[in-house]
């Protein structure tokens, strides 16, 4: 019998699994922490739950760029089987990004699982980028890409329908810097970031843009890292009313509270699991069920919840849970 992931997605159960939370770390102490804790939390959930990137564009000392990337790639290739590594390259008119690609993407060509490119503002950026793959012989690797400006924004829609990229980013800090004092610093903090208008606005292109190509939409920053509740509460909006998927972290304290946000509820875990059990049952065929009818446009949904519930290392049903012991991601 078919998996429910090649029965309901199809072509799309191909575009790989990225779990809710993609955590930063730019110096070296930090980024020996957070590959702990993932192996940590790995044991914990018996599944990776959150990316680790290792930050070479905000990472990096001026002029200790070839060193920083030498680092990165020494401390990569210490992580286990089950990590999940990526790293931050500097964007594609910095006159280190050649390096970068070059120590980074061919010495770890088979343990990266993307590379994320920063201030990307076209397709043409793109296209450097995965030349410079091609040129490491790291042609398999996905690209994710950071949207910074309003221009980036308006091309969001062909950045992201570039076969090459998995992912797209928002990156809060210099979209609103961008606007040369237009849009207040009050845009930038936790709150002010889902009530103004242009921020608002370019957050739903970025969204919008991945889901029309199905690419994964990869939330902001929340600068107040100490602030747990503000943190889970921005995470709640950008999962719940702007569909984003996925959300960065800057310091540990950030990890479970976006875990938290992005995971179904018990209630939706328990409703998603009875009509999939169902749907199973009746060969995918339609279903009534608690008075309501149910297809496989609905079953796709559902098991959607549950694939989210998984990546958020939430319990599941032993009924269920034999679906993701049964294939891996």
């Amino acid at each position: 019998m078919k998996h429910p992931r090649q029965v309901l997605l199809g072509a799309q159960a191909a575009a790989g699994f990225l779990p809710v939370c993609d955590h930063y770390s730019g110096v070296e102490a930090r980024m020996r922490k957070s590959l702990q804790l993932q192996a940590e939390m790995i044991e914990e959930f018996g599944t990776c739950v959150f990316d680790v990137t290792l930050d070479c564009e905000d990472g990096a000392p001026v002029g200790g760029e070839a060193d920083h990337a030498a680092m990165v790639v020494a401390l990569a290739t210490l992580a286990s089987d089950k990590a999940r590594v990526a790293v931050r390259v500097h964007s594609v008119d910095h006159p280190a990004f050649d390096s970068d690609m070059a120590i980074i993407a061919e010495k770890l060509a088979d343990t990266l699982i993307h590379i994320m490119v920063p201030k990307v503002e076209s397709v043409a950026d793109v296209m450097k980028a995965e030349r410079a793959l091609f040129a490491a012989s790291a042609m398999h690797l996905p690209l994710h890409v950071l949207i910074e400006s309003p221009a980036a924004v308006h091309r969001a829609f062909d950045i992201a329908a570039h076969p090459r990229v998995q992912s797209l980013s928002f990156g809060l800090m210099d979209f609103v810097s961008a606007h040369g004092g237009a849009i207040p610093a009050a845009g930038m903090s936790s709150q002010g970031q889902f009530t103004h208008p242009l921020v608002v606005r370019a957050k739903l292109e970025v969204a919008s843009a991945c889901h029309a190509h199905g690419k994964v939409p990869s939330h902001c920053v929340v600068t107040e890292f100490s602030d747990t509740a503000a943190i889970k509460a921005a995470a709640g909006k950008a999962a719940r009313e702007l569909g984003y998927t996925r959300m960065w972290s800057i310091h540990p304290n950030q990890i479970r509270p976006i875990l938290e946000a992005f995971a179904p509820s018990e209630v939706e875990i328990e409703e998603a699991t009875a009509i999939i059990l169902a749907a199973d049952n009746a060969d995918w065929a339609p279903i009534s069920f608690s008075g309501k009818l149910h297809d496989r446009a609905s079953y796709r949904y559902f098991w959607q919840v549950l694939d989210r519930a998984h990546q958020t290392g939430r319990s599941l049903p032993a009924e269920v849970l034999i679906y993701f012991q049964a294939t891996s991601h």
